[in-house]
Formats: structure tokens, sequence, C-alpha cells
């Protein structure tokens, strides 16, 4: 009499194939979850620089037109600053919009839409929702900038803050 030998697979081995393959799966999808931050990051990062370098044009021709404020009057001054700020793209952060900033002299925070972006030539900047906006910071009289958005990266929201994240 033949006996018939079963040459399936035994349950050890399945249970064994099916462990590794969660294991698989919890790495990659780990993985996936990692790029997947890293990208946004980036994005975050990238659209910030382009907004700083169009903003840092702006300060610098509102810098031009303020010129040396020295040794000026305070109607002659304020004639200056009201004609440097003209330079500046987007809408003018001020007490009554109840946004936690400190405004100084020659600081002024503007926020941006979507439609300040297109003016500026960056209309591949999409804001992801109603609560997400640039808030960018002109020093007139040092012609700088400094970039803030209101949704961050892990807590960070300038992008000086944001560009230190890897370092």
């Amino acid at each position: 009499m033949k006996k018939n030998k079963n040459r399936g697979i035994t349950l050890a081995s399945l249970v064994i194939t099916i462990i590794v393959l969660l294991i698989i799966a919890g790495i990659s999808v780990y993985s996936g979850t990692d790029i997947i931050k890293r990208a946004k990051l980036e994005e975050l990062k990238t659209n910030m620089l382009l907004i700083e370098t169009k903003a840092k044009e702006c300060v610098e021709n509102a810098n031009f037109k303020l010129g040396k404020t020295d040794n000026l009057g305070d109607t002659e001054k304020t004639t200056r600053i009201n004609e440097a700020k003209k330079e500046l793209k987007g809408i003018e952060i001020t007490e009554a919009d109840n946004i936690n900033i400190e405004l100084k002299d020659y600081n002024y925070y503007y926020k941006l839409t979507e439609d300040n972006l297109k003016d500026m030539g960056l209309s591949n900047i999409k804001l992801s929702d109603t609560d997400e906006l640039y808030i960018v910071k002109y020093d007139i009289q040092n012609a700088k900038v400094e970039i803030y958005n209101t949704k961050g990266y892990e807590g960070k929201y300038s992008l000086t803050d944001i560009e230190q994240i890897e370092k």
C-alpha cells in the first residue's frame, strides 16, 4: 500500500511568513511617513525661501526710498516711511488685527494672501487652508526680512527656526 505524503505548507511556516511580512510592512509604513514629513518640511522651506527672496527685493527698494532719517523732522520722516512702505507687498498687520506681534519702529508685518503671492510672481505657492498665512516682517531701516508661517512645522514658525531643524 502506498502512503500519500502531504507536501503542503505547515501551520508554523505560515505563521512565520505572516510575522515576517508584518514586520516588513511596519518598517515600510514608518519609512513612508518619515519621507512624507521630510517632503512637507522641504516644501515649506522652499516656499518660505521663495517668499524671502521676493520680500528682500521689496525691502531693499523701500530702504532706498527711505534713505537716511537721522536728521529729519517727524513730518518728513513719516512721509518718507509712508513712501517706502508702498514698496512692501501684502496686507499690513496692525494692532487691530489682534495678532500677537511686537510692533517696532521700521519693522512692519504684512500677511500674504494667495493674491499677494501671485502679485509677487509666486503663483505656485498655495495656502493649504484658511488658517494658514505667510507673514513677512519687513525691517526697512536695515533692509532685512523674516518669514513666518502660521501653521509652522513641529512648533517652529519662522524660516530661521525651520532652517535649523536638520542642522
